[in-house]
């Protein structure tokens, strides 16, 4: 794993205004009363596993110390889960600080970002401070990443961004058109995989290779299916020279103990992920039959979210259903009549579908 002194981080300095510019605010949800059903951050409404919380109480006394040797031992537990070695795994305070130091690492004002068209919108906005050239490009007819369309937007792109499963969408792109964005993106570009959603889905990884390809940067996070968003903690995969250069932007943005020893029971613990991926498979495929059976269209998803067309402004249902205290997920301006919702549980998903039903 990369081991970044924290007097080391030059390029720091003049990162700092570019990142102190994007407006955090926007991932700010505003208090929640108690009756309040939050289906709009694709947040895991389960919480830590019990494992998690055990480690992160015990981890509470150990406060007092900086936390490496935790950061070193977990990307190494999951290098040697994934077949990887440990140096090929960087840890960071959440997924979204390393895509966001991707953006600062693999763009520039002559290196354009390549993107879809609705997808996750930090790199975007993350270029844009930048000064870097966005191309978004349309899903296609199946909802997933028009590869071809990505590889012919520009010859000389520094980053592809490609989400699998896809947010807002929770769509897949398949294997094969993965291998091709890697296979065909342009000279020295580095094609950049945001698995954040990677565990509720049947798709396979990508992370092995990264043996093979160093061009190649695969993201994870553990704020989904381990239920970890309000601890920040996310990994970075992929060769050591790329790792290098995220961490001239961010080296030592490094999660508590707390988190680090809660991530590491998650990882341990066998039966998590399936548990929890059959529980939301259940939730989201009885709640998007139930909209189909009332005419409403939805997104193919293998994710924790999906999208409903509306037929309508989405703005005026978000708005409706927020009246009852039901929140779901903001508009992509391409998709103006359809929502994100999160999967939540069984009784935030009845209520969902009762407010719905009345509303729209």
């Amino acid at each position: 794993m990369i081991r970044v002194s924290r007097r080391s981080l030059l390029a720091l300095g003049a990162a700092l205004p570019v990142l102190a510019r994007l407006d955090w605010a926007l991932a700010s949800p505003p208090p929640a009363k108690a009756d309040t059903v939050r289906l709009n951050y694709n947040e895991s409404p389960y919480g830590p596993s019990t494992a998690a919380r055990e480690a992160m109480q015990g981890a509470i006394a150990t406060s007092g110390r900086y936390p490496y040797n935790d950061m070193y031992a977990l990307a190494g537990l999951f290098a040697q889960q994934q077949g990887l070695a440990e140096e090929q795994v960087a840890v960071f305070a959440g997924s979204m600080a390393a895509l966001r130091y991707a953006v600062l690492a693999f763009t520039n004002a002559r290196r354009s970002l390549v993107m879809a068209t609705p997808s996750y919108e930090v790199p975007r906005q993350a270029a844009n401070v930048w000064q870097a050239q966005v191309h978004e490009v349309s899903l296609d007819a199946q909802h997933a990443h028009d590869v071809p369309a990505m590889l012919a937007a520009d010859p000389l792109a520094g980053m592809l961004y490609l989400c699998n499963p896809n947010n807002p969408t929770g769509t897949i792109t398949p294997t094969e058109a993965i291998r091709q964005a890697l296979a065909s993106k342009p000279k020295s570009s580095v094609l950049v995989v945001d698995e954040a959603y990677i565990d509720f889905s049947d798709t396979p990884s990508v992370v092995s290779w990264v043996k093979d390809h160093d061009d190649l940067l695969v993201l994870r996070t553990f704020s989904k299916i381990y239920g970890m968003a309000g601890a920040r903690l996310g990994l970075a995969i992929g060769h050591p020279a790329l790792l290098e250069r995220l961490a001239v932007f961010g080296g030592d943005n490094v999660p508590a103990a707390v988190t680090l020893l809660g991530a590491r029971a998650s990882l341990e613990d066998i039966k998590l992920l399936p548990q929890r991926k059959a529980l939301n498979a259940q939730l989201r495929d009885e709640t998007v039959a139930w909209l189909k059976s009332r005419g409403f269209t939805c997104t193919l998803s293998q994710s924790n979210c999906f999208m409903i067309d509306v037929k309508q402004p989405a703005e005026r249902v978000i708005e409706k259903l927020a009246a009852q205290r039901v929140f779901i997920g903001r508009v992509w301006k391409d998709w103006p009549h359809w929502v994100r919702v999160t999967v939540g549980n069984k009784q935030e998903m009845q209520r969902f579908r009762e407010v719905f039903a009345a509303a729209v």
